[in-house]
């Protein structure tokens, strides 16, 4: 591919990075334990799963957000960095997002038979999780489908290197 192509790839997931960033931000500052077992109770311990996961998210996100900065910023811009940023990025954030390695939820694959939200939680959540993931979900399918050459091309890239 281009430099311009994966140039404009990399604003794009940037972008995507610092929305993602600001949504997960507000949820978790507004968002307390005990708030969520006021609206489900008995489900303490898997609340401070979805807790754990989503900072973790936000973390993996944060990360991958300077690193786009990072590589944008790089005079002359170096594809081969941006190319490994973005495969940094499908792994860490857009591959935990859809499976998390806690497995406190998952993707239903075959929803995107049906048109409904791929993600499904193991227990029932609170309107809140189940907003942010259902709002999160379209542009991390979208970053996804994007992404995911680089997933495959960059681990043949390091396969036939060695």
């Amino acid at each position: 591919m281009g430099n311009t192509i994966v140039h404009s790839q990399l604003k794009d997931v940037k972008d995507f990075l610092s929305n993602t960033v600001l949504k997960l931000e507000d949820f978790l500052n507004e968002t307390t334990l005990s708030s969520m077992e006021q609206e489900i109770q008995g489900s303490e311990d898997y609340n401070k799963t979805i807790l754990s996961n989503l900072r973790k998210l936000l973390v993996s996100c944060e990360e991958g957000l300077e690193a786009c900065k990072v590589v944008l910023q790089g005079d002359p811009f170096s594809k081969p960095a941006a190319e490994k940023t973005l495969f940094g990025i499908y792994y860490h954030c857009i591959e935990e997002f859809f499976s998390p390695r806690s497995d406190v939820w998952y993707e239903d694959s075959r929803s995107a038979y049906t048109g409904k939200n791929s993600i499904k939680f193991r227990q029932g959540v609170t309107k809140g999780v189940g907003s942010l993931m259902a709002g999160l979900e379209g542009e991390f399918q979208r970053i996804r489908e994007e992404l995911e050459y680089y997933e495959t091309d960059y681990r043949t890239k390091i396969l036939h290197s060695k």
